[in-house]
């Protein structure tokens, strides 16, 4: 059976606390999987909805990111904080990937470091 799961990619540089950081992972898992389509969404709710959270440097990071996943037709979601607690409002937070094939998400991510 083939492997699906969803990566979802901080930016290290923004230290932002546990709590704030929880709350936009959640944004990004939910909405990058409202863009995938209903059979990929069900064999990878079937499996568990694997989810892998995973960091990167800078906000250019994500970018980069988001743009080898479009380029492989994988659902993305970038999360935008409105700014009303610890960071000005349109910072760039996190990436949400897929949900996708691993093995797929395994050439974007494969070399990122775990939170």
């Amino acid at each position: 059976m083939v492997e699906y799961k969803q990566c979802i990619i901080i930016r290290d540089d923004l230290k932002l606390s546990k709590g704030k950081l929880a709350v936009q992972v959640a944004h990004a898992a939910v909405s990058a999987s409202e863009w995938a389509d209903r059979s990929t969404l069900e064999i990878w709710k079937d499996g568990g909805q694997k989810k892998v959270v995973l960091r990167v440097g800078t906000v250019r990071d994500l970018f980069e990111l988001k743009e080898d996943a479009r380029r492989l037709d994988i659902p993305t979601a970038l999360i935008t904080d409105a700014g009303l607690t610890q960071i000005p409002p349109g910072t760039v937070t996190v990436l949400g990937i897929g949900p996708a094939r691993a093995d797929t998400l395994d050439k974007i991510t494969g070399s990122l470091k775990l939170v």
